[in-house]
Protein backbone atom coordinates (compact mmCIF):
# COMPACT_ATOMS: atom_id res chain seq x y z
CA UNK A 1 0.00 0.00 0.00
CA UNK A 2 1.22 3.46 -0.93
CA UNK A 3 0.62 6.90 1.02
CA UNK A 4 0.64 4.97 4.58
CA UNK A 5 -0.67 7.05 6.96
CA UNK A 6 -0.33 5.57 10.06
CA UNK A 7 1.11 2.55 10.94
CA UNK A 8 0.08 0.68 13.67
CA UNK A 9 2.78 -1.24 15.73
CA UNK A 10 0.65 -3.88 17.81
CA UNK A 11 2.55 -6.21 20.28
CA UNK A 12 0.98 -9.39 21.53
CA UNK A 13 1.55 -11.92 23.83
CA UNK A 14 -1.07 -14.45 24.68
CA UNK A 15 -3.65 -12.18 23.93
CA UNK A 16 -5.92 -15.02 22.68
CA UNK A 17 -8.85 -13.59 24.64
CA UNK A 18 -9.42 -10.29 22.96
CA UNK A 19 -7.35 -10.14 19.72
CA UNK A 20 -10.25 -11.08 17.31
CA UNK A 21 -11.90 -8.05 18.75
CA UNK A 22 -8.85 -5.79 18.42
CA UNK A 23 -8.25 -6.34 14.88
CA UNK A 24 -11.70 -5.95 14.33
CA UNK A 25 -11.72 -2.75 16.05
CA UNK A 26 -8.53 -1.85 13.70
CA UNK A 27 -9.69 -3.32 10.14
CA UNK A 28 -12.50 -1.40 10.57
CA UNK A 29 -11.16 1.80 11.82
CA UNK A 30 -12.46 4.75 9.66
CA UNK A 31 -8.99 6.17 8.35
CA UNK A 32 -8.16 3.44 5.69
CA UNK A 33 -5.21 4.34 4.64
CA UNK A 34 -2.89 2.40 7.74
CA UNK A 35 -0.87 -0.67 7.98
CA UNK A 36 -1.00 -3.17 11.07
CA UNK A 37 2.10 -4.79 11.79
CA UNK A 38 1.06 -7.35 14.64
CA UNK A 39 4.82 -8.43 16.67
CA UNK A 40 3.32 -11.96 19.02
CA UNK A 41 5.89 -11.87 21.34
CA UNK A 42 6.40 -16.32 21.75
CA UNK A 43 2.39 -16.96 22.72
CA UNK A 44 2.09 -20.30 23.70
CA UNK A 45 -1.80 -19.85 23.65
CA UNK A 46 -4.00 -19.63 19.98
CA UNK A 47 -2.71 -15.72 19.41
CA UNK A 48 -0.91 -16.66 16.53
CA UNK A 49 -3.17 -18.23 14.93
CA UNK A 50 -5.57 -15.62 15.22
CA UNK A 51 -3.54 -13.59 13.61
CA UNK A 52 -2.36 -15.44 11.05
CA UNK A 53 -6.46 -15.23 9.82
CA UNK A 54 -5.80 -11.86 8.93
CA UNK A 55 -2.83 -12.13 6.84
CA UNK A 56 -4.82 -12.54 3.75
CA UNK A 57 -5.34 -8.65 3.57
CA UNK A 58 -3.40 -6.35 2.65
CA UNK A 59 -2.53 -3.97 5.29
CA UNK A 60 -1.66 -6.26 7.60
CA UNK A 61 1.51 -8.10 8.54
CA UNK A 62 2.52 -10.51 11.10
CA UNK A 63 6.29 -10.95 12.57
CA UNK A 64 7.15 -13.47 15.60
CA UNK A 65 9.30 -13.76 17.87
CA UNK A 66 10.99 -15.18 21.04
CA UNK A 67 9.40 -13.96 24.24
CA UNK A 68 11.08 -10.73 25.17
CA UNK A 69 8.75 -8.59 26.27
CA UNK A 70 6.47 -5.25 24.50
CA UNK A 71 9.50 -2.92 24.30
CA UNK A 72 11.09 -5.39 21.92
CA UNK A 73 8.06 -6.17 20.08
CA UNK A 74 7.33 -2.61 19.75
CA UNK A 75 11.12 -1.80 18.26
CA UNK A 76 11.12 -4.97 15.93
CA UNK A 77 7.65 -3.78 14.80
CA UNK A 78 8.71 0.11 14.43
CA UNK A 79 11.70 -1.16 12.39
CA UNK A 80 8.90 -2.82 9.81
CA UNK A 81 6.73 0.79 9.26
CA UNK A 82 6.54 2.65 6.38
CA UNK A 83 3.37 5.22 7.87
CA UNK A 84 3.67 8.49 8.10
CA UNK A 85 2.68 8.50 11.83
CA UNK A 86 3.03 5.47 14.28
CA UNK A 87 0.77 4.35 16.83
CA UNK A 88 1.55 1.63 19.92
CA UNK A 89 -1.56 0.18 20.81
CA UNK A 90 -2.18 -2.65 23.45
CA UNK A 91 -4.31 -5.50 22.06
CA UNK A 92 -6.35 -5.86 24.79
CA UNK A 93 -7.69 -2.16 24.91
CA UNK A 94 -11.02 -1.20 23.13
CA UNK A 95 -10.74 1.74 20.27
CA UNK A 96 -13.41 3.94 18.52
CA UNK A 97 -13.52 3.27 15.07
CA UNK A 98 -12.80 6.70 14.33
CA UNK A 99 -9.48 6.83 16.54
CA UNK A 100 -6.34 6.84 14.12
CA UNK A 101 -8.71 9.37 11.95
CA UNK A 102 -9.44 11.61 14.32
CA UNK A 103 -6.27 11.51 15.55
CA UNK A 104 -3.95 12.15 12.48
CA UNK A 105 -6.22 14.48 11.34
CA UNK A 106 -5.25 16.63 14.25
CA UNK A 107 -1.54 15.84 13.87
CA UNK A 108 -1.39 17.06 9.94
CA UNK A 109 -3.77 19.97 11.36
CA UNK A 110 -1.07 21.05 13.32
CA UNK A 111 2.08 19.69 11.63
CA UNK A 112 2.63 17.67 14.87
CA UNK A 113 5.44 15.45 16.19
CA UNK A 114 3.14 14.36 18.95
CA UNK A 115 -0.30 13.87 19.10
CA UNK A 116 -2.33 13.08 22.86
CA UNK A 117 -5.92 11.69 22.79
CA UNK A 118 -8.43 11.45 25.29
CA UNK A 119 -8.95 8.12 27.04
CA UNK A 120 -10.87 6.22 30.06
CA UNK A 121 -11.17 3.07 31.88
CA UNK A 122 -12.91 -0.04 31.01
CA UNK A 123 -13.87 -2.23 33.84
CA UNK A 124 -14.46 -5.72 32.29
CA UNK A 125 -16.02 -7.08 35.71
CA UNK A 126 -18.60 -4.56 36.16
CA UNK A 127 -18.62 -3.64 32.43
CA UNK A 128 -18.39 0.45 33.72
CA UNK A 129 -16.38 2.91 31.74
CA UNK A 130 -14.87 5.17 34.07
CA UNK A 131 -13.32 8.92 33.55
CA UNK A 132 -9.49 8.99 33.94
CA UNK A 133 -8.88 12.40 33.43
CA UNK A 134 -5.39 12.13 35.02
CA UNK A 135 -4.34 10.06 31.69
CA UNK A 136 -4.02 13.53 29.63
CA UNK A 137 -4.34 16.84 32.23
CA UNK A 138 -5.70 19.81 29.98
CA UNK A 139 -5.55 22.26 32.64
CA UNK A 140 -1.97 21.95 32.46
CA UNK A 141 -1.36 22.94 28.76
CA UNK A 142 -1.87 26.01 26.77
CA UNK A 143 -5.41 26.96 25.36
CA UNK A 144 -3.51 26.31 22.22
CA UNK A 145 -1.90 23.72 19.85
CA UNK A 146 0.44 23.01 18.52
CA UNK A 147 3.23 23.72 21.89
CA UNK A 148 6.34 22.97 23.21
CA UNK A 149 6.92 21.54 26.86
CA UNK A 150 7.91 24.63 27.65
CA UNK A 151 4.88 25.51 27.69
CA UNK A 152 3.02 23.11 30.24
CA UNK A 153 2.41 24.97 33.43
CA UNK A 154 3.31 21.91 35.98
CA UNK A 155 5.93 18.90 35.84
CA UNK A 156 6.19 17.78 32.03
CA UNK A 157 6.61 14.31 33.21
CA UNK A 158 2.73 14.40 34.78
CA UNK A 159 0.95 16.39 32.39
CA UNK A 160 1.11 13.15 30.37
CA UNK A 161 1.16 9.33 31.07
CA UNK A 162 4.25 7.46 30.06
CA UNK A 163 2.59 5.21 28.18
CA UNK A 164 2.39 5.07 23.79
CA UNK A 165 -1.29 3.91 23.50
CA UNK A 166 -2.92 7.17 24.06
CA UNK A 167 -0.32 8.98 21.17
CA UNK A 168 0.72 9.55 17.74
CA UNK A 169 4.00 9.63 16.82
CA UNK A 170 5.80 11.28 13.83
CA UNK A 171 7.68 8.53 12.36
CA UNK A 172 10.24 11.13 10.54
CA UNK A 173 10.42 12.82 14.13
CA UNK A 174 11.29 9.63 15.90
CA UNK A 175 13.64 8.45 13.20
CA UNK A 176 15.31 11.73 13.60
CA UNK A 177 16.49 11.12 17.29
CA UNK A 178 16.42 7.22 17.16
CA UNK A 179 13.71 6.47 19.55
CA UNK A 180 13.33 3.25 20.88
CA UNK A 181 11.69 1.50 23.63
CA UNK A 182 13.26 0.15 26.45
CA UNK A 183 14.17 -3.69 26.12
CA UNK A 184 12.96 -4.81 29.87
CA UNK A 185 9.88 -6.71 31.10
CA UNK A 186 8.10 -3.11 33.13
CA UNK A 187 8.25 0.80 32.59
CA UNK A 188 9.25 0.25 28.85
CA UNK A 189 7.82 3.03 27.03
CA UNK A 190 8.47 5.62 29.51
CA UNK A 191 12.12 6.58 27.94
CA UNK A 192 10.30 6.33 24.78
CA UNK A 193 7.39 8.98 25.48
CA UNK A 194 8.89 11.42 28.20
CA UNK A 195 11.79 11.82 25.83
CA UNK A 196 9.28 12.33 22.53
CA UNK A 197 7.86 15.37 24.94
CA UNK A 198 10.34 17.01 25.57
CA UNK A 199 12.26 16.97 22.29
CA UNK A 200 9.07 17.82 20.37
CA UNK A 201 8.79 21.46 18.55
CA UNK A 202 5.09 20.71 17.94
CA UNK A 203 2.99 18.70 20.46
CA UNK A 204 -0.95 18.89 19.65
CA UNK A 205 -3.78 17.33 21.56
CA UNK A 206 -7.45 16.32 20.40
CA UNK A 207 -9.86 17.93 22.38
CA UNK A 208 -10.83 16.89 25.85
CA UNK A 209 -15.08 15.68 24.51
CA UNK A 210 -13.58 12.99 22.24
CA UNK A 211 -12.17 9.76 24.09
CA UNK A 212 -10.65 7.29 21.28
CA UNK A 213 -9.85 4.93 23.57
CA UNK A 214 -10.93 3.07 26.41
CA UNK A 215 -8.09 1.10 28.58
CA UNK A 216 -8.88 -2.67 29.90
CA UNK A 217 -8.40 -3.02 33.07
CA UNK A 218 -9.02 -6.46 34.39
CA UNK A 219 -5.09 -7.43 34.16
CA UNK A 220 -3.61 -6.49 37.62
CA UNK A 221 -2.62 -9.19 38.97
CA UNK A 222 -0.73 -10.58 36.38
CA UNK A 223 0.76 -7.40 35.79
CA UNK A 224 2.11 -7.21 39.28
CA UNK A 225 3.30 -10.37 39.15
CA UNK A 226 5.83 -9.20 36.17
CA UNK A 227 6.72 -6.35 38.28
CA UNK A 228 7.29 -8.49 41.41
CA UNK A 229 9.56 -10.39 39.16
CA UNK A 230 11.33 -7.39 37.50
CA UNK A 231 11.16 -5.25 40.41
CA UNK A 232 14.34 -3.14 39.27
CA UNK A 233 12.94 -2.03 35.52
CA UNK A 234 11.56 1.39 37.07
CA UNK A 235 15.50 2.45 38.32
CA UNK A 236 16.32 1.44 34.55
CA UNK A 237 13.42 3.29 33.04
CA UNK A 238 14.34 6.41 35.15
CA UNK A 239 18.32 5.99 35.14
CA UNK A 240 17.61 5.84 31.00
CA UNK A 241 15.52 8.98 31.08
CA UNK A 242 18.13 10.88 32.87
CA UNK A 243 20.75 9.93 30.34
CA UNK A 244 18.88 10.55 27.54
CA UNK A 245 17.98 14.18 29.03
CA UNK A 246 21.69 15.13 29.96
CA UNK A 247 23.15 13.93 26.21
CA UNK A 248 20.05 15.91 24.62
CA UNK A 249 21.57 18.76 26.35
CA UNK A 250 17.74 19.39 28.30
CA UNK A 251 18.39 17.85 32.03
CA UNK A 252 19.38 20.99 33.35
CA UNK A 253 16.22 23.19 31.90
CA UNK A 254 13.75 19.59 33.34
CA UNK A 255 15.95 18.72 36.11
CA UNK A 256 13.04 19.72 39.57
CA UNK A 257 10.65 18.21 37.33
CA UNK A 258 12.62 14.99 36.47
CA UNK A 259 13.69 14.79 40.43
CA UNK A 260 10.23 15.32 41.54
CA UNK A 261 8.97 12.69 39.19
CA UNK A 262 11.63 10.00 40.34
CA UNK A 263 10.29 10.65 43.31
CA UNK A 264 6.99 9.75 42.93
CA UNK A 265 7.51 7.14 41.02
CA UNK A 266 9.88 5.55 43.19
CA UNK A 267 7.54 5.89 46.29
CA UNK A 268 4.53 4.55 43.35
CA UNK A 269 6.50 1.62 42.81
CA UNK A 270 7.35 0.64 46.71
CA UNK A 271 4.20 1.16 47.95
CA UNK A 272 2.60 -0.99 45.36
CA UNK A 273 4.51 -4.16 45.43
CA UNK A 274 4.33 -7.37 48.19
CA UNK A 275 6.33 -7.63 51.49
CA UNK A 276 8.43 -10.01 49.82
CA UNK A 277 10.11 -7.37 47.13
CA UNK A 278 9.57 -4.37 49.58
CA UNK A 279 12.64 -4.29 51.91
CA UNK A 280 15.08 -4.85 48.68
CA UNK A 281 13.31 -2.09 46.91
CA UNK A 282 13.30 0.53 50.02
CA UNK A 283 17.59 -0.72 50.37
CA UNK A 284 17.97 -0.11 47.40
CA UNK A 285 16.25 3.23 46.98
CA UNK A 286 17.70 4.65 50.94
CA UNK A 287 21.36 3.60 49.76
CA UNK A 288 21.71 4.40 46.36
CA UNK A 289 18.71 5.16 43.90
CA UNK A 290 17.68 8.30 46.06
CA UNK A 291 20.69 9.90 45.69
CA UNK A 292 21.22 9.09 41.70
CA UNK A 293 17.73 10.23 40.83
CA UNK A 294 19.18 13.69 43.26
CA UNK A 295 16.47 13.67 45.71
CA UNK A 296 18.73 13.27 48.66
CA UNK A 297 20.01 16.40 50.47
CA UNK A 298 16.93 18.54 48.86
CA UNK A 299 15.30 20.75 51.21
CA UNK A 300 11.32 20.63 50.93
CA UNK A 301 10.81 23.62 49.10
CA UNK A 302 11.93 21.44 46.25
CA UNK A 303 9.19 18.96 46.04
CA UNK A 304 6.05 19.86 44.77
CA UNK A 305 3.91 17.59 46.49
CA UNK A 306 4.39 17.47 50.54
CA UNK A 307 2.47 14.09 51.35
CA UNK A 308 5.19 12.90 48.80
CA UNK A 309 8.04 14.11 50.10
CA UNK A 310 6.70 13.92 53.92
CA UNK A 311 6.70 9.99 53.14
CA UNK A 312 10.54 10.04 51.81
CA UNK A 313 11.61 11.52 55.17
CA UNK A 314 9.72 9.40 57.18
CA UNK A 315 11.59 6.61 54.97
CA UNK A 316 14.88 7.55 55.13
CA UNK A 317 14.40 8.05 58.81
CA UNK A 318 13.57 4.60 59.73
Amino acid sequence: MDNIKVSVILPVYNGEKYIKKCMESLISQTLKEIEIICVDDGSVDGTLEALKEYENLDNVTVITQENAGAGAARNKGMSYAKGEYLSFLDADDIFEKDMLEVAYNKAVEDKADMVVFNSDQYYEETQEYKKADWTLRYAKIPPYTPFKHRQMTDNVFKVFVGWAWDKLFLKEFVDRYALKFQEQRTSNDMFFVFMATVLSNRITVVPKDKVLVHQRRNNAVSLSNTREKSWQCFHEALKKLKQGLVEHGIYKEVEQDYTNYALHFSLWNLNTVSKTVYDDMLNKLKNEWFTEFGITGKQESYFYNKKEYNQYMKLISE
